[in-house]
């Protein structure tokens, strides 16, 4: 295990550098392309409480303050999320493969959060709407699903891959009958199930910012109990972890951030798995730099996928899931080349 706290500055500069471009491509490119200069000029007014400033007109405010600015931000929470939950579920199943998808946690909410839609049915208690409340369900059900089956096999990492995978076959399964059943509904749940930042707004990013905020500390937190649980149970209490804390809460805080970010952006694959691989390969296999590192990672990846999604064939766009598969799986292939069996 790395005995270095701090994180590499390269690869945090590298990262850095990732989420400014990620964020200057998604406010300046689109269906109205806006030059840099004048998008930069108009948020440093903007942040300066200058918002009158004549330089510019009000169709572009409304294109980069209401419009490109929020989904800039929640497609970066959303890739960080999805990134962390990632690094997370890898940590405490020790498998390098495991991720909200391949464990079935993504399903488990789209089917959660798809029954609310049909239902209609109220959840909802606080800030908390009802999609969200379905979504968290959803996924903790799969997960615990996935981690029952998987023990009764013995609980190796293989089991636990495949118990996820028929776990997610079976959700999606279900899910589709759901949207067969339910007509009237399929269009709201397929464009939501494709994955889209089409609906983004400040809503939606106040409304993800505290779960990602509270999930990511307390993450980051275990990530020192996260590199113990390589070792023997006995080594990791020895040297002053709690392996089933540990378990409890990464679990329940990659599934809650899994839950709320699919409720408002649909399934986005390969995030989880591929941005944390990414770092393990390539800086780190330390928890405690794969988990900052994929959360910049992730959010920039996604960002950029959101980008490359509305401007490809503008004014219309692509789903955000099918470029981050485009872009996701083949990467993922050539780094596990690279990697001649690492992992």
């Amino acid at each position: 295990m790395d005995k270095v706290f701090t994180l590499p500055k390269t690869a945090l500069l590298i990262c850095i550098f990732l989420v400014v471009l990620s964020g200057i491509s998604s406010i300046c490119l689109g269906a109205a392309p806006i030059p840099p200069i004048e998008s930069l000029k108009y948020l440093f007014d903007f942040f300066l409480g200058q918002n009158q400033n004549p330089r510019i007109n009000e169709i572009d405010r409304i294109i980069i303050l209401e419009w490109r600015l929020p989904r800039f931000v929640l497609g970066f929470l959303v890739g960080a999320s999805l990134a962390i939950a990632g690094a997370g579920f890898q940590g405490v199943f020790k498998n390098p493969l495991a991720d909200p998808f391949l464990l079935g946690s993504a399903a488990g909410a789209g089917l959660g959060a798809t029954l609310v839609i049909v239902t209609s049915v109220n959840l909802s208690f606080g800030f908390v709407d009802s999609i969200q409340v379905g979504a968290f369900i959803g996924a903790m059900g799969a997960v615990l699903c996935a981690a029952t089956i998987s023990a009764s096999a013995g609980r190796t990492p293989a089991s636990l891959l495949l118990a996820g995978v028929a776990t997610a076959a079976f959700l999606t399964a279900c899910q589709t009958y759901i949207m067969q059943r339910n007509f009237l509904s399929i269009q709201e749940i397929f464009g939501w199930l494709i994955g889209r930042l089409l609906t983004s707004g400040w809503t939606e990013v106040l409304t993800l910012t505290p779960y990602f905020l509270i999930c990511f500390t307390l993450i980051y937190v275990f990530s020192k109990e996260l590199d113990l649980l390589r070792l023997s149970e006995d080594e990791s209490k020895s040297l002053g972890g709690n392996p089933t804390r540990t378990y409890i809460v990464v679990i329940t805080c990659s599934t809650l951030v899994t839950a709320v970010a699919v409720s408002l952006s649909g399934l986005i694959a390969f995030i989880g798995l591929v941005i944390p691989h990414i770092i393990r390969l390539t800086v780190s296999s330390s928890y405690r730099v794969i988990i900052p590192l994929s959360a910049l990672g992730g959010g920039a990846f996604l960002s950029l996928a959101d980008t490359f999604s509305r401007t490809i064939i503008a004014p219309g766009e692509l789903p955000i899931g099918v470029i981050t598969a485009f872009l996701g799986a083949p990467f993922f292939a050539f780094l596990l080349r690279l990697s001649r069996g690492a992992i």
